[in-house]
């Protein structure tokens, strides 16, 4: 891709921290605690994070013409998350002993969600997405499992079309900043 010999460093910060703005306030979206039942706690909102910034690198991740400027862009995003996370800590009064230990856990974590997820994504079975779904973004809701089933198909389908959505948005779009997620509807997505 000639276009990415021009493509500085800097720039791909600056597109990592934008993707990251844009996937954070996608997550903060009233509609996923208020209508969803996605617990409006710390966790949830880490979780619903999580899930925002994996759709933004899976895009990254399945394009075709795969080049060090993704690599960058996506190494970008996974940064500007952590230092985030770390930034949160911090004014939460997490002692500087703990941040670390606790910012190690969170990268863990987002590891093992990025394979579920794909897992979940890529086995085109509600159930399979729909388990995964119950046991990291809704891990630590209080309600019933059989409660939440229409919540979390709800947003097992925003996901499938939001993965659809992504692929259909140019990687040039994205390298520059750039992704539009769709409308969640409490009922039906978009």
């Amino acid at each position: 891709m000639i276009f990415s010999r021009f493509f500085k460093e800097d720039d791909a910060r600056a597109a990592g921290r934008t993707l990251y703005e844009t996937a954070v306030a996608q997550a903060r979206n009233t509609v996923f605690y208020a209508d969803l039942a996605v617990p409006d706690t710390l966790d949830g909102r880490f979780e619903n994070i999580l899930l925002h910034v994996w759709l933004v690198l899976r895009r990254i991740r399945m394009d075709d013409a795969k080049t060090e400027l993704h690599d960058k862009v996506s190494q970008a995003v996974f940064d500007t998350m952590i230092t985030d996370m770390d930034r949160s800590l911090r004014e939460m009064g997490v002692g500087d002993l703990r941040v670390g230990k606790r910012v190690k856990a969170m990268a863990q974590a987002f590891y093992g969600h990025v394979k579920a997820y794909d897992n979940g994504i890529d086995a085109d079975d509600d159930q399979v997405l729909g388990a995964t779904l119950l046991r990291n973004l809704y891990g630590t809701s209080e309600k019933d499992p059989s409660d939440l089933s229409s919540a979390v198909a709800t947003v097992a389908n925003y996901l499938r079309q939001e993965v659809k959505n992504l692929e259909n948005q140019p990687f040039e779009q994205l390298i520059s900043g750039e992704v539009a997620f769709g409308t969640l509807n409490s009922g039906e997505s978009r």
